[in-house]
């Protein structure tokens, strides 16, 4: 009773306008009608922007039931995670130990609260032991079922078994009758087929995510769908788009739910920094603080924010690398590939050969055990590209390759100069003795050879 009360005394100071004008009041529901305001929750949860469940998280306020404390405790954590205010996580933490306790998620309605919850706390990789049998017995419900099963799908996907999540997501998208659900289905399918390699199907999906989210007015989907698609520009080697994307990720803060918030942001910082333009990187950056403990890949973000600032430096790069191993989680496995994947082309990049194939090798292989054949096949053809070789095999002296390296790269000279710190003229000095030790005559030919 003691903690009922307390969660009563937050709930009238966050809901002045529930009190009525008494200090003990609260209104009172009972289970039906909080039953009705959970389906409400999710009649509108993929349409509805963040700010708007605010009100029907406001209209269960806690008490002794653990039916109706579920619901109470599911409305209010899922609001809060979602427009980032504090305590989130211990109202979905409780539902979770409500469910469990009280064997609720026999019941669909509590599976659906309980597994909101968790994929809402960023634990994907619990979904499918704790929750996959009860969705299997669901019967005569297939709008449920097709929500559920998106969820599952995304789960798997997300803790890194985009064979499960892909076969999942097909399943739910062919259950789904609500516009919202299949629009939200088929855009995950987007980024599981880019991923995995198969580019037509990707691009398939997202035409018809696109109509589908449209059709469906989602303020949810639609913008979820250009972090989907991020994937699909990166796995056809896109660069130009998908920087793109990750600019309308990051200037829309895409990315709170699916917790890339700060690697959409780094991950565009890195890619100015690699180009040469280190004050757009710096802008990136500059006042953003590093995430909380336990955000996704918040072990390796203060490594890689110096690697950006000093993005040639071996120093950095060394202890980029060496943050790594604190990304252990089933969620940060693309991230780790991600990073080893750019820390292995730098080094390709700067000639420096034994660290670009150890950790080129190491992306290859993260990506292959997670099914990520598409980025996987991207990875291949840089370690197909070899760095500069060693002395004695090389006619270019170091800092030749260097600039010949950064303009196969497609870099004017005066991004190659940002590059590699160094002067306009001397990259077109250096650019003379390139052409004349390897026998070409313009940057398109010296980009073949590199």
């Amino acid at each position: 009773m003691r903690s009922t009360r307390a969660a009563l005394s937050r709930f009238r100071q966050r809901n002045p306008d529930q009190n009525q004008g008494f200090p003990g009041y609260a209104p009172r529901v009972n289970e039906a009608a909080a039953r009705a305001v959970f389906a409400r929750y999710l009649a509108g949860s993929r349409t509805a922007a963040p700010a708007d469940l605010a009100p029907l998280a406001a209209r269960v306020p806690p008490s002794d039931d653990p039916r109706i404390a579920v619901i109470h405790h599911a409305l209010t954590g899922i609001a809060d995670g979602r427009t980032g205010r504090p305590h989130a996580a211990r109202h979905l933490e409780t539902v979770l130990r409500l469910v469990a306790a009280h064997r609720l998620d026999e019941d669909p309605l509590y599976l659906e609260c309980a597994l909101t919850c968790l994929l809402t706390l960023r634990r994907p990789h619990e979904a499918r032991p704790r929750f996959a049998a009860g969705i299997d017995r669901l019967t005569g419900d297939p709008a449920r079922e097709a929500r559920l099963r998106t969820m599952l799908g995304v789960g798997d996907a997300w803790a890194g078994d985009l064979r499960s999540g892909r076969d999942e997501l097909i399943r739910a998208r062919a259950l789904a009758t609500d516009l919202d659900v299949r629009a939200e289905a088929t855009s995950f399918l987007i980024k599981c087929h880019a991923l995995a390699g198969d580019l037509t199907a990707s691009a398939a999906h997202l035409s018809e995510a696109r109509e589908l989210a449209a059709r469906a007015g989602s303020t949810w989907v639609a913008p979820h769908i250009a972090e989907c698609v991020a994937a699909l520009h990166l796995a056809r080697g896109d660069v130009e788009a998908w920087a793109g994307a990750l600019e309308f990720l990051v200037g829309h803060g895409v990315g709170v739910v699916s917790g890339l918030l700060y690697e959409h942001r780094w991950e565009l910082a890195g890619h100015h920094a690699l180009r040469g333009d280190r004050e757009r990187a710096a802008a990136l950056l500059d006042g953003v603080a590093d995430p909380p403990v336990g955000w996704p890949g918040a072990p390796v973000l203060p490594a890689w924010r110096a690697w950006i600032a000093a993005p040639a430096d071996p120093g950095a790069m060394a202890v980029a690398e060496s943050a790594l191993s604190g990304l252990t989680r089933p969620l940060e496995r693309l991230g780790r590939a991600r990073l080893a994947w750019l820390l292995g082309a730098q080094h390709a990049r700067l000639g420096r050969r034994a660290d670009a194939v150890r950790l080129l090798e190491t992306a290859y292989t993260g990506y292959a055990v997670l099914g990520a054949a598409g980025l996987a096949a991207r990875v291949e053809a840089d370690m197909a590209r070899p760095p500069a070789a060693v002395p004695g095999e090389d006619p270019l002296t170091r800092t030749e390759r260097r600039v010949a390296t950064a303009v196969g790269d497609g870099l004017s000279n005066r991004e190659v100069a940002a590059r590699l710190s160094i002067s306009v003229k001397t990259v077109e000095f250096h650019l003379v003795n390139i052409y004349r030790k390897l026998g070409v005559r313009n940057r398109t030919a010296l980009a073949r050879r590199t």
